[in-house]
C-alpha cells in the first residue's frame, strides 16, 4: 500500500462511519454487499453504532487518470488557482488518483490538499530542442538526454516523460527525437534512481528505439505495428492510448496539409488505425491503462469518456474500467477497496461493468473518507 506525503486518511472531525453497500467491487470479478468508511479508512467489520449516512449502488474504486496534466493547458503554465479547478474537475468526475504525464511547475502543493485527487508527478517533460510545445518542456540535444532524465527523476514520484517524437520540419513528417543510444542511457539513468520511463511516441519508428531502450510505458502508441505487439508483452511494456486525445488527430492534419501534407497524412493514417491497435494490444496481453491527457487540448474531468473510448475500441465495458480502476491502481502501487486503505470509492446508480456511461454520472464520491456528495446542512 502506497501513501505519498501528506496523503494520509481522516474524516477530518466527523463522527459515526460510513456505510457502502449494494455491490462492492473489490476487482472487476469480486464482490462484497458491504464496506464501511471509519476515521477515513475502509473496514469490512461493522463498527458500532449507526452510520451517519449510507450510500447504495454499485462502488469501485476512485478512478485513475493515467495521463493527465494538472498545471497546464495549451499556453503552457497555468496559475495555482487554474490548477485547482482543473484538479476539482477530475475529482467531481471520480478520478481520484492521477498520474502526472509532465507539467512546467511544481504541483506538490497539490499532494498537501485533502480534497484534491491523489497526485504520483513526473516533473518537466523532456524533449529535443525546438521539437515539441513552446515552453513545456526541458529542450536538450541527445548527449544531454540522460542528465536531464536523472534530474527529472529525482524531482517527481517514480517516473519521468520523454517526448519520443514530433513533426521534423527538415522533412516535413514525424520522426523520432532522439538516437536509440541516448534513449537507453537515458533510461539507465531514470532506473538508477528509482523511476520508471514514459515516452510520447505517435510514429511507428520511434516504438523500436524505445523498446530497444528498455521502456517502462508507451503513450498514444498509435503507431504499434504487428511486429512491435511480442516485443511489447515480452517486455512487459504498458500503453496509455488517451483515445480522445487522437481523436484531434484530423483537426492537426487539416491545419497542417497545406505546409505539411506528409505529416497530414500520416496524422490521419494513424488516427485511422487507432481502434484496431488498442485492440490488438488488448487481445495480445499487452497492459492498457485509461489516460485523458488533459491540460494540453484536453479539458479535464472527460475520464468517463476515454472509458467509454476504449470500450468502444474493443476492450469491452469490464476491461475498460479495469483499465481505469483496479488494474491502474496496482499499476502505480495503490490499493483499491481493501481492510484499512484510504477510503477513495465512487458509487454508480448502475453496473459500469455492463454499461460504461454510468460512470459519467455519479451517484457519490468518497475521498480520503470524506464524503463529498453530501448536502454541507447535514
Amino acid at each position: 500500500m502506497r501513501e505519498l506525503s501528506g496523503e494520509g486518511g481522516g474524516s477530518r472531525g466527523d463522527a459515526g462511519y460510513l456505510h457502502l453497500t449494494g455491490t462492492v467491487l473489490l476487482s472487476p470479478s469480486h464482490t462484497v454487499p458491504d464496506v464501511y468508511v471509519k476515521d477515513g479508512l475502509f473496514t469490512f467489520r461493522r463498527p458500532p453504532g449507526r452510520p451517519r449516512r449510507t450510500l447504495e449502488g454499485w462502488v469501485l474504486p476512485g478512478l485513475v487518470d493515467a495521463h493527465c496534466h494538472v498545471g497546464l493547458d495549451r499556453r503552457g503554465r497555468v496559475p495555482d488557482e487554474l490548477a485547482e479547478q482543473q484538479a476539482l474537475q477530475d475529482r467531481d468526475a471520480g478520478t481520484l488518483l492521477i498520474r502526472d504525464a509532465g507539467v512546467v511547475n511544481d504541483t506538490r502543493w497539490v499532494q498537501q490538499r485533502a480534497d484534491l485527487p491523489r497526485l504520483v508527478r513526473a516533473g518537466r517533460h523532456v524533449a529535443r530542442t525546438r521539437r515539441y510545445f513552446r515552453d513545456y518542456a526541458v529542450e536538450v540535444e541527445p548527449d544531454q538526454l540522460a542528465t536531464a532524465v536523472a534530474e527529472q527523476a529525482r524531482s517527481g514520484d517514480g517516473w519521468v516523460k520523454i517526448v519520443g517524437d514530433w513533426i521534423d520540419r527538415s522533412i516535413g513528417d514525424l520522426a523520432p527525437a532522439f538516437p536509440t543510444h541516448a534513449l537507453q542511457e537515458a533510461v539507465a539513468a531514470a532506473h538508477a534512481e528509482g523511476a520508471r520511463v514514459t515516452a510520447h511516441c505517435f510514429a511507428a519508428e520511434t516504438l523500436d528505439g524505445m523498446l530497444d531502450a528498455g521502456i517502462d510505458c508507451i503513450e498514444h502508441a498509435t503507431g504499434m505495428l504487428p511486429r512491435h505487439i511480442p516485443r511489447f508483452v515480452e517486455q512487459g511494456v504498458a500503453i496509455v492510448p488517451t483515445l480522445i486525445n487522437i481523436d484531434t488527430f484530423p483537426d492537426i492534419a487539416d491545419g497542417a496539409a497545406g505546409k505539411y501534407p506528409d505529416y497530414a497524412a500520416h496524422m490521419r493514417r494513424l488516427w485511422s488505425g487507432r481502434h484496431a491497435m488498442v485492440r490488438q494490444a488488448h487481445d495480445a496481453g499487452i497492459a492498457v491503462y485509461a489516460g485523458t491527457d488533459a491540460g494540453s487540448v484536453i479539458p479535464h474531468g472527460r475520464l468517463p469518456d476515454e472509458v467509454a473510448a476504449l470500450a468502444a475500441a474493443g476492450l469491452g465495458a469490464a476491461a475498460a474500467v479495469d483499465a481505469a480502476c483496479w488494474a491502474a491502481r496496482s499499476w502505480l502501487g495503490f490499493p483499491g477497496i481493501e481492510e484499512g486503505a484510504s477510503a477513495d470509492a465512487i458509487v454508480c446508480s448502475a453496473d459500469p461493468r455492463i454499461d460504461v456511461t454510468t460512470l459519467a454520472s455519479l451517484r457519490a464520491v468518497v475521498l480520503r473518507g470524506e464524503d463529498l456528495s453530501r448536502n454541507p446542512a447535514e
